[in-house]
């Protein structure tokens, strides 16, 4: 059994469609960012970094991991799933899953703290964190017009770690027109059970955009 420690964010979504895929039995421990569940010391003790996704697996010595990308290869290497032993095919998949970790999230992360969350709007913040997201999306598209997925023929981790960023492009006022290879492995993943499963893993609230970022703005600036 994993427990698993999560919010409804894309970090948090990349953790659940791994799990759903690869059929772990797992107890989703849901944390409420706002009250700054993720901040107290039960918490702390298993990611002092403070951020969620984390994982506890049962089954291995209560053995905690933190940080979605270590997750994900954690999961793929327990199972021997999403993630080949050959050793070309294997570098290719945690290339494109470092691209998601070290840019598209990051990018996009910022993207929407001064387009949606910064109480203060600074044009060229935004602009810059947008143009960096497109120029990203438009990497991930020319990957994705040679190859059905990210790091080849197979669908890999690489993909369930980009796919709840990319989905977002909307939120992070990124234009994604003319990427049309990118749209269409977006439906594609968006047709997947366990994508589906994921994204109410947990639930997202019912809030209106306004809201939901009225919300977060308030744990972005205190």
């Amino acid at each position: 059994m994993i427990d698993f420690y999560s919010a409804a964010t894309p970090n948090g979504y990349k953790v659940a469609i791994a799990l759903e895929e690869m059929g772990l039995p797992y107890q989703l421990h849901a944390l409420d960012l706002m009250a700054n569940e993720q901040k107290q010391p039960e918490f702390l003790a298993i990611n002092p970094n403070g951020r969620i996704p984390a994982i506890v697996d049962q089954d291995n010595d209560n053995f905690a991991v933190f940080e979605s990308g270590a997750i994900l290869l954690y999961l793929a290497e327990k199972t021997g799933q999403f993630l080949t032993s050959d050793p070309k095919a294997r570098s290719q998949t945690i290339q494109w899953l470092m691209f998601q970790m070290g840019g598209v999230g990051p990018m996009m992360g910022q993207a929407n703290v001064f387009y949606r969350y910064f109480p203060e709007k600074i044009p060229a913040a935004i602009e810059r964190y947008q143009k960096e997201g497109r120029r990203l999306l438009e990497v991930v598209d020319g990957q994705l017009q040679k190859h059905p997925f990210l790091a080849g023929d197979e669908y890999t981790i690489a993909d369930m770690a980009t796919w709840p960023w990319a989905r977002i492009h909307e939120w992070s006022g990124i234009d994604i027109s003319g990427l049309d290879a990118l749209k269409a492995w977006l439906d594609t993943l968006a047709a997947r059970p366990a994508c589906q499963k994921a994204l109410l893993t947990p639930a997202p609230s019912d809030a209106t955009d306004e809201e939901r970022a009225k919300q977060i703005r308030g744990m972005v600036t205190r």
